[in-house]
């Protein structure tokens, strides 16, 4: 099964780069390393 990597920004769907991906809708540029670091979960996680 396949991930789906969003934009931190925006959330639409990303690019297929292997090293850097871009985000179509808000012109954003994310290196792969960094998806991890600036994910914001789609929906709150209840505590």
């Amino acid at each position: 099964m396949k991930t789906v990597n969003r934009c931190p920004q925006c959330r639409h769907e990303l690019d297929e780069g292997p090293i850097m991906y871009r985000c179509a809708h808000c012109c954003r540029a994310v290196y792969a390393a960094d998806l991890e670091n600036e994910f914001v979960p789609a929906e709150p996680v209840a505590a």
